[in-house]
């Protein structure tokens, strides 16, 4: 199955029981905001066993940013899946870093590769 809906921030994707969230402005707590009630929204829909954030456009991501993360995480998790980022910079991927999301967030290149893996049992970058 495949789903999509697009806005000026977001670009939402369904692939199999990922759901895909390319993000293409700064993460924020404006961004934020809306992101996080349409993804929840698509994960207790029921088929969303996965999430993956592709952060190709983002240059900033606040504490609001990691708070969105860590929330869908726990959200997915809690279905038995796993959460994963692909495309990021050196500005956010220093921010992954230094909050310690890495310890329970995989990395990979490129969203296909992240979607593949959590479907598949691939390894992370």
């Amino acid at each position: 199955m495949k789903m999509q809906k697009n806005s000026k921030m977001v670009h939402y994707e369904v692939i199999q029981n990922c759901l895909v969230i390319y993000i293409s402005n700064d993460l924020d707590h404006h961004t934020v905001t809306l992101l996080r009630d349409y993804s929840d929204r698509l994960i207790e829909a029921g088929n969303i066993r996965h999430i993956v954030f592709d952060f190709t456009d983002v240059d900033f991501m606040d504490s609001s940013g990691i708070g969105l993360i860590m929330g869908r995480y726990k959200k997915v998790m809690f279905l038995g899946g796993k959460a994963a980022v692909s495309h990021v910079g050196e500005m956010v991927n220093r921010i992954f870093g230094l909050s310690g999301l890495y310890k329970i967030i995989e990395k990979y290149d490129t969203a296909k590769d992240a979607v593949e893996a959590l479907t598949k049992g691939g390894k992370a970058v």
